[in-house]
Parts: C-alpha cells; structure tokens; sequence
C-alpha cells in the first residue's frame, strides 16, 4: 500500500505542471490583450490622475491619447473598417453648439465668438510645432460654408425678404467657392523624382557638393539619377557657388531645387515657388486657383451678412446694424442669424488680411516664404505697420537675377 500511495504521489507531482502549462497556454491570448489594453490606456490614466491631481500635463501625453483615439475610431466598409481622421470631428460637433449657446445672450455671443479664435489659433499652431498635416482646418472651412448656408435657408429666406433671384446669386457663389477650392487643393507643383539621364552636373560642381557633404552626389555625374528632363530650363543646374549649391540642394527629396523652389515640412516634399502652407499647400501650380477662392469667398460672404443683417435689422445701414439691431436677441431666430453673422465677419475680416498680404506680395514680386525668410535672417524692413515687408537683400537679390514675375 505504501508503494501504491507513494507512486500515486509521484504522479499526481508530475500531472501538475503539465496542467499548469495547459492553463497557462489557455489563458495566455487573454493575458496578452489585457497587457496590451492597459499599455494602450496608461496614457489617459495618467493624465486623469494628474488632472484630478492639479499637476501639469505633459504635450506627449496629450499627443498619445489622441493618436490611440484616432487608431480606435474606424468606420465599417466593404474592405475593411476605415479609419478616420480625428481632427474633422470637432467642428461638426463644437462649431453649431457653439453658436446656439452664443446666441442665448449679449455677453455669451462675445466670449464665444471672442474664444473661437483664440482657440483656432493655438490649434493652428500645436500642429505647425509638431509638422503634421491636418484636416481640422478644412473641415472648419466646409463646414462653416455649409452650417452658414442651412441658417440662411432655415432661418432667413423664410421671412421673404430674400428675393429668388438673390438666393441663387448666393448659390452660386457658393458653389464658385466649392470649385476654386478643390481646385486649390490639387498639385501645388510638386517636384518629383526623374529617372532620365539626359544631363550631368560638371566635375567642379559634383567636388564642391561632395566636399560639402551632399547626400546622393554621384561620381557619373548626376544627383542620383535625378535629371531635368520634365523641369524649366536650367532648374537643375546648382550655382556655382557652393553656399548657393548647398542652399539649392534638398536632402530629404534628393534633388537640386530650381529657383524659388522650398521643402514643405509639413507635405514632405520640395514644391515650386511654395508660397505657404495653410489649408494646403499653396505653390506655383495652384496659386491662381489659391487667390480666386478667397476672392470669391470676399464677395460671397459680404453678400450674405449684407442680405441677413437687411431681413433681421430692417430700415437700418448695414454697418449701423452689425453694432446696432435692437430687439435681435427677443427671438431665437434673429439671435442665431445675428450671431451667424458676426462669425461671419471675423472669418471674413481673417480672409481679407490673407488676401490683402497676397496681393500685396504679388506687387513686389515675392512670396510669403520669402518674406518670412528676409525677417528671420533681418535682410527686411516692415513698412506701413508690417503690411509691407521690403526684402531689400538676398530675396531682392534672388527675384531681380532669377526668378520669373509672379503672373497671375
């Protein structure tokens, strides 16, 4: 019997590893997903507590916490789920609740209208720290062109006022607007990469760029491959001095710019007379298209606060009933279309300072880049409280002895 118990024993020893092994394999895709879950969620732990604890929160958290937000926010379709980008969300929630508790009272349209902007500007410039593209801002554009539209049709044209023929003049500005939009959105002149060998850099210019320590300097005599086939003449052809050749030189796209030519940091990639980078990038293809949207939205916008502001203020100027309009905040209606229209005004006024900058650069034959280069380097003078910015060195310089005029 003691041999019998004792070899049981024995058994019994030997039986529970493996049990634990088969349990343990059992288990284990479940204790993986629950790791996984939790290093996916310390990041807005970790902000809660400091939150909750009154301490400072660090930018990289916040940047964790929407990037895992972003990955988890996907739509169903044919081919998979979709994911979307978070950044369009917010002014399709924030943007119409904004203006109904704007519309309540006096004091609550002024701090809202006040903060929208406040806000749109520090966005603006958290995503222009960390150069990365985001559709936050189109989506504000689209959205508000659309949202404004709606409280026209629902709240305006129904007090007839609005003769027909007015309502498809809006119209089509409208869709004008929409048109030289998409237009501004396509190719702005990016460069791409040739892969002919039609022309060769001279043996000078390969020593000095390999002297100064360009990347993709090849000794056959060529940047890589990367010729002018499809490029304007001499637009690849580096100066023959080296600072000049190292300035031209990109080497994140590999290729020698032509004259006025930048890297976008934000797109990733060298593009032709790039003038700035907003909604999109705005450069030598799609500049045209750039200055007709926002002209057409000039036209269209004063068109419609002129319209708004003569159906819910009437018998009064349009300027004496934008500061004014007694009674508007008496109905829900006229108090939502007021306050329309004052949001109206401050994009419109932003819009008119950007295009009154455009024009003002084209003028002078130079781009905003270039303007915001001769103030960093002190190679410019602001005039007429800083409308004007004189180049007067190295851009002059540059636009007299290379460039072509800025023709629109």
């Amino acid at each position: 019997m003691n041999l019998k118990s004792s070899s049981l024993m024995v058994r019994k020893q030997n039986a529970w590893p493996l049990a634990s092994f088969i349990i343990y394999l059992a288990l284990w895709p479940t204790e993986w997903f629950l790791i996984q879950q939790t290093h996916k969620c310390l990041p807005f732990v970790l902000f809660l507590h400091r939150w909750i604890t009154c301490k400072s929160v660090q930018p990289e958290t916040c940047e964790r916490i929407m990037d895992t937000i972003s990955d988890r926010l996907r739509i169903p379709w044919l081919r998979g789920a979709k994911k979307v980008n978070i950044s369009i969300l917010p002014p399709l929630f924030l943007l119409p609740v904004f203006l109904r508790v704007a519309s309540w009272h006096f004091l609550l349209g002024v701090v809202v209208l006040t903060s929208l902007p406040v806000l749109a500007l520090w966005y603006y410039y958290l995503t222009h720290r960390r150069k990365e593209q985001t559709l936050f801002f189109l989506s504000l554009g689209l959205f508000s062109l659309g949202y404004m539209y709606y409280v026209f049709l629902q709240e305006v044209v129904p007090k007839g006022r609005v003769r027909p023929t007015q309502l498809a003049l809006l119209t089509c500005g409208l869709f004008l607007i929409l048109l030289a939009l998409y237009r501004a959105k396509k190719n702005p002149g990016y460069l791409r990469k040739s892969v002919s060998n039609d022309r060769s850099l001279n043996g000078s210019q390969i020593e000095s760029l390999n002297r100064k320590g360009f990347p993709g300097a090849d000794p056959s005599g060529s940047l890589n491959n990367r010729t002018s086939k499809d490029e304007p003449k001499g637009s690849w052809a580096p100066s023959g001095s080296p600072a000049k050749a190292r300035e031209d030189w990109c080497a994140k796209c590999q290729l020698v710019r032509p004259a006025r030519a930048w890297h976008c940091r934000i797109c990733g990639i060298c593009v032709r007379r790039m003038d700035h980078h907003c909604v999109c990038c705005v450069g030598e293809s799609n500049h045209q298209a750039f200055i007709l949207a926002l002209s057409i939205f000039l036209l269209t916008s004063v068109y419609g606060i002129t319209l708004t502001l003569d159906t819910i203020c009437r018998d009064r100027s349009v300027f004496t009933a934008l500061f004014y309009c007694p009674g508007v905040y008496a109905d829900n209606s006229s108090a939502l279309c007021f306050t329309c229209v004052w949001y109206s005004v401050i994009i419109t006024a932003g819009l008119a300072y950007i295009f009154l900058i455009q024009l003002i650069n084209i003028s002078y034959n130079v781009t905003e880049r270039e303007v915001q280069q001769a103030l960093r380097q002190k190679t410019g003078r602001r005039l007429l409280c800083g409308l004007i910015v004189d180049t007067d060195g190295a851009a002059g310089k540059l636009l007299h002895c290379r460039a072509p005029k800025l023709n629109l």
